[in-house]
């Protein structure tokens, strides 16, 4: 590794990119690992026989880990050392990679995406702090910003790769990818600059606790609204309380338990003791719009990223390659847009680029509930994408920057910490969330079709469970209508209604997305109009 140091007065020491190179995998790890889910989402299903939603339990754990435990990573990291604890977490990923590609269940599946969401719990804060520790000036901006093209890159090559390996191999290769990578990224933190830690440094473990536990409760009430049943106790519901679901009764929960971590938190910061995450980087109102900001285009990321997949691998039966075409122009221009957005913050505020690009992203999400049908290379399809991946490219890198250009480099880890827990809480709520709502809208629409249609006599559809509705192919509908007393008339006539109800789920999940879009706009209003260059030196 080599460091230039100017010689003239003014001029800031510049560093080798050879450590950036080991924090950009660090990024793409996590980001292509988290990718590569929803395109194995279709393979999972094959493999264990599970649901659907079952394999997504895969995505909607990661998120949870993450989220539930980051804050309290990137106290470790302070108190032991970033380097040293960033190579442990490193192992400890490719590890998981490893559970994933030998996992004989959905079961160690998603014990290694619990794994994989513990060590990224360090990762994600880790990235900032090391970044602020190894570079100065442009160089630190340039090196926070690449973070952003990293994930969309991630993405992008998930969803390729990810899809020619399902279609010709399976979805365990691609986990293979993810272990190289980890290797890579453990040998290049060799080249990082080193810090000791602070074992003065104490873990609020009431603080860790409080807001480990909300989202956990927060997640898993989001994440049963279907299956629990979103305001009576359904039939899969574990209890019920007066005949009222566990899930809202959760999602309650957690909210209280969130705002008694931030009580306590700032009790703590009043008697002068150390808090689990410093709250002066959400100081202000700006600070907190670019923090909801990041929660809703995230969550609608997620939601997108396993819509689409459910839709073309699922229902209609196709191959992950397939997917990962009908996905790559989204992605691609996620990359490209969230590439090239900073060289607008010279000319456009955050505030004008944020009310921008999510309303360029509500009009894609409306478009798209209108013009989307069962080809999704269809040119409107493929226009609507891009447009929404160019709203989606330039959110996520702006509003990670508003955080960290008005924290001071000290306070690096907690910005990290604030970003993963974020990101990775809307993530997990997002899949939660959009595969709830639009199972939901297909059994409300299949509930009201089977009635108005006298062609589906009653003691037909007695023999059909209607209270366990899912996404199912046409050939797995055939099978099951097989089993009863359906004529072949009756069949056809099902499944045509089966296709025109999911399609119709679909329409309205997309425009319930671009609603949610829309009220974004508001927070998005409240970003700082100065144009961000870098993270603040103390």
């Amino acid at each position: 590794m080599t460091t230039t140091t100017s010689t003239m007065p003014g001029l800031e020491e510049r560093r080798s990119w050879l450590p950036m190179v080991g924090l950009f995998l660090g990024q793409i790890l996590m980001s292509f690992n988290v990718s590569a889910l929803p395109i194995s989402i279709g393979g999972m299903v094959s493999d264990f026989g599970v649901p659907p939603t079952v394999a997504g339990s895969t995505i909607v754990i990661y998120g949870l880990v993450v989220a539930a435990l980051v804050m309290t990573g990137a106290k470790l990291g302070q108190r032991l050392g970033w380097v040293r604890i960033f190579r442990v977490v490193v192992v400890v990923f490719a590890c998981s990679s490893l559970m994933m590609i030998f996992s004989p269940s959905v079961g160690w599946a998603i014990a290694g995406q619990a794994l994989a969401g513990a060590a990224a719990a360090i990762i994600v804060p880790a990235l900032v702090a090391l970044i602020a520790e190894n570079y100065r000036g442009d160089q630190q901006a340039t090196a926070i910003g690449s973070l952003g093209s990293a994930r969309a890159l991630a993405g992008v090559s998930a969803f390729l790769i990810g899809g020619t390996l399902g279609t010709l191999v399976g979805w365990r290769p691609v986990f293979w990818i993810v272990f190289a990578i980890a290797v890579a990224v453990f040998a290049l933190s060799f080249t990082l600059r080193s810090d000791r830690g602070d074992s003065s440094i104490t873990i609020d473990v009431v603080a860790a606790f409080l807001i480990g536990i909300a989202i956990m409760v927060l997640t898993l009430g989001f994440n049963n609204l279907n299956a629990w049943g979103a305001f009576f106790a359904g039939p899969g519901a574990p209890f019920d309380l007066g005949g009222i679901s566990p899930a809202p009764m959760l999602i309650v929960a957690g909210i209280i338990l969130g705002q008694a971590f931030f009580l306590w938190t700032r009790r703590r910061i009043r008697e002068g003791k150390v808090p689990l995450v410093d709250l002066s980087v959400l100081g202000s109102g700006r600070e907190r719009a670019a923090v909801y900001a990041m929660f809703i285009v995230v969550a609608l990321e997620a939601a997108l990223n396993f819509t689409v997949p459910l839709y073309i691998q699922v229902v209609q039966g196709r191959t992950p390659f397939e997917t990962s075409l009908a996905m790559m122009p989204f992605n691609i221009t996620v990359f490209i847009t969230a590439t090239l957005i900073v060289r607008f913050y010279k000319r456009f505020s955050p505030r004008t680029i944020g009310i921008a690009a999510f309303t360029l992203a509500t009009a894609a999400l409306v478009w798209l509930s209108f013009v989307v049908n069962n080809n999704w290379e269809t040119l409107p399809t493929i226009i609507g994408l891009v447009a929404f991946g160019i709203g989606q490219g330039a959110l996520v890198t702006l509003v990670f920057n508003v955080l960290v250009t008005s924290a001071p480099a000290e306070l690096a880890g907690d910005v990290g910490s604030i970003r993963g827990s974020t990101q990775n809480l809307a993530s997990a709520v997002g899949t939660a969330v959009v595969g709830a709502l639009l199972v939901a809208l297909l059994s409300v629409g299949i509930g009201r079709a089977v009635v108005e249609h006298p062609a589906l006599p009653p003691e037909l559809i007695a023999q059909v469970d209607l209270d366990s509705v899912n996404f199912v192919s046409n050939d797995d509908l055939d099978e099951v209508l097989a089993r009863t007393d359906a004529t072949a008339e009756q069949i056809d006539y099902a499944v045509q209604l089966n296709e025109e109800e999911r399609l119709r789920a679909l329409k309205m999940g997309l425009l319930i997305l671009a609603g949610i879009s829309a009220l974004a706009i508001l927070p998005a209003s409240r970003l700082p109009r100065y144009r961000p260059h870098e993270i603040p030196v103390g």
